[in-house]
């Protein structure tokens, strides 16, 4: 039979047009091509009342080979989130699989810009724009409530050639459990709160193997405190709050003015990370590579990379 071809208008666009309510948004199923559109939705808040927060751009399960491209989002709760929960119609499950997007333009969102989550996999988003996200402008978080935890552990997702400017309250870029993974060749800017990229293991993901990989990538003045200085972030920050992050490779990447450390191993066991020609540059407040009192593991540098600042 093979794969059937795609469809157009698999996609239900729910708009609602009430003062104060203007929530367009997709929610998509599989096999579908969206491109060349706007969506604007007027959010007034983070969460809460849903009349005022601005609903989800782009929702849904997402299936199979489903493409995106070229879509400018503005003004919601969230850009794009990728993923259903299993016990959310347990007859429609199935993770988002081969799912691309590029030419994105996401903008003043209160929460992420891109999350894909609940088993996506084989995925990508590249050549894109985020600006002023309010939570991570990308992030693969791999969710515990799927069919299966062992064969749906998100994995194979990347995020490629992508530039990210001002989050406002979270991360540029961040991975929350899985496997195989990738963060290549992004630009991250100007982080407010939060890391440029972040691995953690808060927000109770499935586990970390395989490899994880963070290569040519330049980040600038990024890093944070937040949490009323209770925490101060790196511009790269290894976070590992409920499980070992395990399996990762930092090399190639350029960190420029970094609030605080360059890269930092905030908690839990973090073993085997291996940082290969990472050049950083004039770390403000902090340490090149700082691992703090509560971290534990080991790394291995080379060549050294830590400049002087």
């Amino acid at each position: 039979m093979g794969i059937p071809p795609p469809h157009r208008a698999q996609a239900r666009l729910t708009t609602s047009l009430e003062p104060g309510r203007r929530r367009p948004r997709f929610d998509i199923d599989g096999n579908t091509q969206i491109s060349d559109i706007a969506i604007f939705g007027s959010g007034r808040i983070r969460g809460g009342d849903g009349n005022k927060e601005g609903g989800v751009g782009l929702n849904g399960r997402f299936g199979l080979n489903t493409k995106i491209s070229n879509v400018w989002i503005e003004h919601a709760n969230v850009g794009v989130w990728v993923g259903r929960d299993y016990d959310n119609i347990p007859a429609l499950w199935g993770p988002a699989d081969g799912l691309q997007f590029s030419g994105m333009r996401i903008r003043n969102t209160y929460a992420d810009g891109i999350n894909l989550t609940n088993g996506a996999r084989n995925s990508r988003v590249f050549n894109s724009s985020f600006r002023t996200t309010g939570d991570d402008a990308l992030a693969i978080w791999a969710n515990q409530a799927v069919k299966d935890q062992v064969v749906d552990n998100t994995h194979d997702n990347h995020f490629v050639n992508n530039t990210i400017q001002l989050p406002w309250r979270a991360n540029g870029i961040a991975i929350y459990g899985g496997y195989d993974n990738s963060i290549e060749n992004n630009l991250i800017y100007d982080t407010m709160n939060y890391p440029g990229i972040m691995l953690a293991t808060d927000h109770s993901p499935l586990p970390f193997s395989g490899t994880t990989l963070i290569a040519n990538n330049a980040l600038y003045r990024a890093g944070g405190v937040f949490w009323g200085e209770q925490q101060k972030f790196g511009a790269i920050t290894l976070f590992a709050a409920s499980r070992d992050i395990t399996g990762v490779t930092i090399r190639d990447t350029d960190i420029y003015d970094s609030t605080y450390d360059g890269i930092q191993f905030k908690s839990g066991n973090i073993p085997g990370v291996a940082i290969t020609k990472v050049k950083i540059d004039k770390s403000n407040n902090g340490a090149g590579i700082l691992a703090m009192t509560g971290a534990r593991g080991s790394a291995t540098v080379l060549p050294a990379c830590a400049e002087p600042g």
